[in-house]
């Protein structure tokens, strides 16, 4: 009777693993329809404004009974593929865009049909050595020492939360510590730094934002006065956190200069280079990005600046037995797990155990590529940033902030008369209708200004002239009725 019962579900269950005949089938339908959406992707919209908000979905619950491939494809095309922010369109200029590179889907197809387990040597020696490989490549770029690691994370608020607990730790801050420990960031610091000072347990510590110059870096002699009006007062200033690339504007902190005010006042310096990071790999963009090597932690997302797809951060620690410290645990049931003097295990490393082979995604394109291309997309994108800054000069209405340091134009339509601010909200919405291409906005000392954010791998001069056009037609259709 047991035996019949077996056979019974195991037939059921078998049904999981399809036949070499139905897998053909299930990856001809995806690959049709992998090459309708990327045949016309230049063509597309960035931004699809659905009142149903895909609600089609429900509509489709998870029950027992199975749908047909094609009927799942559907699904997909209808309610998100052509529904809200299209993250692969060259029009894709909000926020920080990047990535989306075809070579990176494969990888990720092949770590997840060979399910490999990328989290302890044991377990996965090849997986462990890319991984680790990645990341001894990016200690060599940014300039740390051989001592140093990191960890492949699912994005920079992981990264931050990974490199933000090291610092703790490492700097002993107990409870009792922690309400006098001072932190100095500026008002463009990432909120994901300040989340992750929260989930760390660090809500009490003092949050010093320090002023900025006009062109929102963190004024070096404001932090000294800052730092000795604390020293004075007993608190324990404890960690200075920069930016290499805000998401505002952005603009790239004196990292030389704070690098050297850390060391004299013993400070954790941390920095986030999720956004510039990458633009190490140009030579010309090194003495910018000098003093990040003295940096104690730095995070870098390959999903922007290597036009990676989401779910790509890298947390990357100098002393590597820090970083060990605050994320190395032992259960009983691991005791097969055997230390390997060869690799660092990434769950010793990382808040995870379980974990997706996230390295494929990224190896598989730099081995498959080279690096030349993608050193190329990044100057491309820093060059059409200032042809499109010195365009939207010339237009009559614009008005513009700094220039920009990286591939982030920051900008505003000032009308003959009324109010700015409520005249580019109705512009950003105007042009989010069009859905052409997509740029969001932001505040900035009180004002509501626009964003141009150019770095998604498919943006080159057509979409940048594309928007040109589209913002002056839609700035000039608004003033008609204003």
């Amino acid at each position: 009777m047991l035996i019949n019962k077996i056979k019974e579900l195991e037939a059921i269950s078998r049904t999981l693993e399809p036949g070499a005949e139905d897998r053909e089938q299930m990856l001809a339908i995806l690959r049709d329809y992998s090459s309708e959406f990327l045949d016309d992707i230049e063509t597309r919209k960035a931004f699809f404004e659905r009142e149903d908000g895909g609600r089609a979905l429900l509509d489709s619950p998870i029950c027992d009974h199975p749908i047909d491939f094609n009927d799942i494809l559907d699904l997909l095309r209808q309610n998100v593929a052509d529904n809200g922010l299209n993250p692969a369109s060259p029009g894709h200029v909000g926020y920080i865009p990047g990535g989306g590179i075809y070579p990176a889907a494969l990888g990720d197809y092949l770590a997840a049909m060979m399910n490999s387990y990328a989290s302890v040597f044991f377990a996965s020696p090849g997986a462990v050595r890319i991984e680790n490989m990645l990341l001894r490549w990016l200690i060599n770029l940014v300039g740390y020492p051989q001592e140093a690691s990191g960890n492949l994370s699912s994005g920079g608020s992981i990264a931050n939360l990974s490199c933000i607990v090291t610092a703790r730790d490492a700097h002993q801050l107990n409870a009792e510590r922690i309400p006098s420990a001072v932190v100095y960031v500026t008002n463009q610091v990432h909120h994901s730094l300040q989340k992750a000072l929260r989930i760390a347990g660090l809500a009490e510590c003092q949050i010093r934002k320090i002023p900025m110059d006009n062109d929102f870096r963190m004024d070096t002699a404001a932090l000294l006065k800052a730092i000795e009006a604390d020293l004075a007062a007993g608190h324990y200033p404890w960690l200075l956190a920069a930016s290499a690339g805000t998401t505002d504007t952005g603009s790239i902190d004196p990292l030389d200069e704070l690098a050297g005010i850390a060391k004299e006042y013993g400070l954790w310096y941390h920095v986030d280079a999720a956004y510039g990071g990458f633009f190490l790999l140009l030579d010309s963009f090194r003495e910018t990005f000098k003093g990040i090597e003295a940096s104690d932690s730095l995070i870098i997302d390959p999903h922007k600046g290597l036009f990676m797809p989401y779910g790509l951060g890298v947390a990357l620690v100098r002393n590597a037995k820090q970083l060990y410290n605050s994320h190395f645990y032992r259960a009983d049931y691991m005791q097969d797990v055997i230390l390997s003097e060869e690799e660092l295990n990434p769950a010793d490393l990382s808040p995870e155990l379980s974990k997706h082979f996230r390295g494929l995604r990224m190896w598989l394109p730099l081995k498959l590529h080279g690096l030349k291309p993608f050193r190329a997309a990044l100057e491309e994108k820093l060059y059409l940033t200032r042809y499109f800054y010195e365009e939207l000069k010339n237009l009559d209405g614009f008005e513009l902030g700094p220039y920009p340091q990286l591939t982030v134009t920051t900008f505003r339509y000032v009308p003959p008369h009324g109010d700015a601010n409520r005249f580019n909200q109705m512009l950003i919405k105007a042009v989010h209708r069009d859905g052409r291409v997509f740029p969001t906005s932001t505040q900035i000392n009180g004002k509501f200004v626009l964003r141009m954010a150019i770095l998604a791998f498919r943006t080159h001069l057509y979409t940048v002239d594309l928007a040109l056009q589209i913002l002056q037609e839609t700035a000039a259709e608004l003033l008609k009725d204003w």
